[in-house]
Order: C-alpha cells, then structure tokens, then sequence
C-alpha cells in the first residue's frame, strides 16, 4: 500500500517504534509486556478475519496495515495513524499487509476512562454534546508518537515503570484528546451524557452476556428511556444491544468450542441460548462455517490440538 510521506520526526520515531516492537515481539504472535496495559503483535503475514471484543485502547502501527470492521463499517490504519476504541467493542480485525521480510508490528494500550475524566476536568475541556461512534483514526502528530515512544522505552528502565509509566500513560491520553476527533474519545467522560450512560450499558452486557436481556430493565439500570437507549446505543456501537449481546454470546461460544472439549449444543447453552438450531444457525451466519466445521479450520489455521 501506498502512504504518505511521513514528516522527518514522525519518520523517525516510526523506525525506532518498529524496532523496539521487534525486539519485544521476537515471533509471530501476540506478546504481554511489564506494563500491565501494553502488549505487541507481529506478523509475517496478512491474517484471515480475527473476531474480538476491543477494549477502550490506543492501537499503534509502527509497521504494516490492518482494518479493523465494526457492524460492517471498515476502518483502516497503518504506520502513518492510530485507532482507538473508547468503550468494548466487537471487532473484526484483518492484517492486510506483512511480510516475512517487512512483518506487521503493532501495540495496544488500554486505558481507564476514569484518566480521561480527570484530564477532562482538569483542562475544563468543554464538549460539543454530540453522541458519536466509539471508534476513530486518525493521523499522527509528532507529540503523540513521541510519547508513545517514550512509554515504550520504559521497559528497558524497569525501575522507571511505577513512577513515569503513569505520567507518560496521561500524557498520551491528553495527546488523544487534543486531536481533531477529540471531542468522540471525550463524549464518555461525562456523567449523565447519553454516551456516559451507554458506557454503562455496554459494561452491564458484557458482565452477563448469558443473562436474557430485557431493554426496559437496562435502560433503567442507565437512567435512559427504551427508545433513547435504543438510539443512543446504535450511534455509539452500530449496533442494537441486543445485536451487541448476540455478537459477545457467539464470540464466547467460539472461544469455549476451541479451548473445551464441548459440543456445539453445550457450548450454545453455556453462553445462554436455550435452542441448539438457532445457536448453530446464527453461529454459521455469523463465522461462515457451522460450529464443528468453523473449530476444525481454526485449529488448522491455529495447530490447536484437539482436546
């Protein structure tokens, strides 16, 4: 793929970003780091379609390309641009560019909302009132990868960690909030904004996405009417919350099937649905395959041994 020429400072912490990436990610896959919220991918090559649920998170290409599709709308960003996530999200996550000679290098940082308040407040940074999508790229500025690269360089200064990784943490986060789609990250820090109270919502599900889902009494839960919440809900995430429950119970499913010596029926019921048709019929809608057929090839793809 074609980008943009990169501005010499941006250029530069790109290379070093990259190299750092590699050296905590000395093969293919995903690696955790001493700061708790950090980790890092490589890939040698372009992926298949990955289905998981996004953390509110800052995800950063030093080296490759990825598209992120949330409820059929695309996203995509490479070295040049960042994505992030404010609440959880379902997301289908595609590398579309990696090589063995020139491998995707990528981190994630996940951060606490309650750190985008207390900036908020602190800068009395005001809001335009608008419910957003919770999710945005944009471009790099010098500032923002600059304090990236300095959390990342922690973690050769391990001693460092527990007093700058902090400080550091905040920095990039005010960074986030000055960019031009500051205003969608900021949205879900104040209480009792129509964002703040899907936020909520959002948490709610996925704490017992197995419990039947009742719109009236979650939408009390969050202080909202059904219909609002139904709105505000789909401006957010794209999607109906109970689309959103449906989406966690199937991805959980797929994960149960693959790491448990389950049945396609066992599995469905675990994650609450009560009819082994309808489980394996929404199942294949949604992964292409049927159940048994879909964790065969995943364990091909994986060399997950059968269990």
């Amino acid at each position: 793929m074609n980008q943009l020429i990169a501005p010499p400072a941006i250029a530069t912490y790109q290379q070093e970003l990259a190299m750092l990436i590699q050296r905590h990610s000395p093969a293919d896959g995903t690696y955790a780091s001493a700061l708790p919220e950090l980790r890092f991918r490589r890939s040698s090559h372009v992926s298949e379609p990955v289905h998981s649920i996004n953390m509110p998170s800052l995800c950063v290409i030093a080296q490759g390309s990825k598209t992120a599709t949330l409820a059929g709308e695309s996203y995509q960003y490479d070295a040049a641009t960042y994505l992030v996530s404010s609440v959880h999200l379902p997301i289908i996550g595609k590398i579309t560019e990696a090589t063995p000679q020139v491998p995707y290098l990528s981190l994630q940082l996940d951060f606490n909302a309650d750190i985008i308040l207390d900036i908020v407040k602190e800068t009395n940074q005001k809001w335009n009132g608008k419910t957003e999508r919770a999710i945005l790229v944009n471009k790099f500025t010098p500032p923002l990868l600059d304090a990236v690269l300095r959390l990342v360089r922690l973690l050769d200064t391990p001693g460092d960690i527990p007093i700058l990784a902090p400080l550091i943490i905040r920095e990039i986060l005010y960074r986030l909030l000055q960019g031009e789609q500051g205003e969608l990250i900021k949205q879900f820090a104040y209480i009792g904004s129509q964002a703040y109270r899907i936020s909520k919502a959002i948490h709610l599900i996925n704490s017992d996405y197995a419990k039947p889902l009742l719109i009236e009494e979650l939408a009390k839960e969050v202080n909202m009417s059904p219909s609002s919440l139904h709105k505000h809900f789909k401006k957010v995430t794209t999607l109906s919350p109970l689309q959103y429950q449906k989406i966690l119970r199937l991805q959980a499913a797929r994960r149960l099937l693959l790491t448990e010596s389950l049945d396609a029926a066992d599995a469905g019921f675990r994650v609450g649905y009560e009819s082994p048709s309808q489980f394996s019929r929404e199942y294949a809608r949604m992964f292409g395959l049927p159940p048994s057929s879909d964790v065969k090839h995943l364990r091909n793809l994986l060399n997950v041994p059968v269990i």
